[in-house]
């Protein structure tokens, strides 16, 4: 393999990889939003001013992930 196709298997392995974490957080993140509303609807507007801060924390791992990518694929 020369020095370019391992610098794509690189890039490809830091976002997949970077993904996975984030993907399942945003998952489990919701999954407890949408349980607390149904067993606490009146909360419902607090819940949902954390669910969206918690999702931007857990996207902000795979942006991370993405400049990492980036980095590998272009210097």
């Amino acid at each position: 393999m020369n020095n370019l196709e391992l610098k794509d298997l690189a890039t490809a392995l830091a976002i997949g990889l970077g993904m996975i974490g984030p993907g399942i957080g945003v998952g489990l993140i919701g999954k407890g939003a949408l349980e607390a509303i149904g067993r606490n609807p009146e909360a419902g507007n607090q819940i949902t001013t954390t669910l969206i801060l918690s999702i931007a924390f857990a996207e902000a791992i795979a942006i991370y992930a993405l400049v990492i990518a980036l980095i590998i694929k272009f210097v």
